[in-house]
Order: C-alpha cells, then sequence, then structure tokens
C-alpha cells in the first residue's frame, strides 16, 4: 500500500534540500511532525528519532541520500516497513516535489490502513510547509 502527492516549489533544488538536512527543523515547516532528530550526519545508515503529532515517537533510518535528488527513510513496525521518499526534480526554476510513504510486509494492508490513511491526509499540509519555508528562504538569500 503507498500514498503520494508533488508539489511545485519556487526554489532549487539544493534550497529544499538543506530543509530535509536539517532534520531538527522538520517541525517548523511539517505540521505533522513534533520534533524530529537523527545521530549523526544526513547520510545513508544514520539512525535518528521522529516524533508525531499524532502518534508515538519512532526510530528511523536514512537508507538512500543522493544530495539534491532525493533520501529514504524507513521505520520498522511489527511484521511491517514503513518508508518516505522525498524526491526533488527541478523543472525549470520551479522544483517538483514528491513525498510517498509505501508500507510492506505481512501485516502492512493493516498499518497501510492504521497509518497510512492520516498520512495521506497530511501529505498536502505538509509539502505546503516546505514550500512556504523553501520559498521563503530563498527570499532572505536573493
Amino acid at each position: 500500500m503507498e500514498f503520494e502527492h508533488k508539489i511545485s516549489i519556487n526554489a532549487s533544488a539544493a534550497n529544499i534540500f538543506a530543509l530535509y538536512e536539517n532534520v531538527d527543523a522538520w517541525a517548523s515547516w511539517d505540521p505533522d511532525v513534533k520534533s524530529a532528530s537523527i545521530d549523526g550526519q544526513f547520510d545513508v545508515g544514520v539512525m535518528g528519532k521522529l516524533k508525531p503529532i499524532n502518534g508515538p515517537q519512532s526510530k528511523i533510518l536514512l537508507t538512500e541520500v543522493v544530495k539534491d535528488k532525493l533520501f529514504t527513510v524507513t521505520s520498522r513496525l511489527p511484521l511491517c516497513k514503513m518508508t518516505f521518499e522525498h524526491v526533488l526534480e527541478p523543472n525549470g526554476k520551479d522544483t517538483t516535489v514528491l513525498h510517498k510513504v509505501s508500507f510492506t510486509g505481512l501485516l502492512s494492508p493493516i498499518f497501510g490502513r492504521l497509518i497510512g490513511t492520516g498520512i495521506n491526509k497530511g501529505l498536502p499540509h505538509t509539502l505546503n510547509g516546505l514550500k512556504v519555508a523553501a520559498e521563503s528562504s530563498c527570499k532572505h538569500v536573493n
């Protein structure tokens, strides 16, 4: 089971990726995140913690990082893996941003309905928060 949403942001992929790398500040632009942190640099294999506004704190693992292009985070659930993909695609002066969450494993249909439905509803708000943060940070730079 998977859910995805896209948005066009008037900012470079590098500016948007800088917001992703600043994990401690995710809550400033993502209304579904209460707090987030990682134990090291923003790189493959680094573990961290994410506390959503509604839900328990969970461990996260950076499983894929390509600077200014994409990153993937996974979390383990009982008999299920939840994967968040974040992809940046330059499109002229704008960047198309894709956020996708997928559930795999034996209990993925259950977690997809229990957790995924809420995440799916929140993704447009998260992307809009990212858009506002990226576009306002670009105005300060220029």
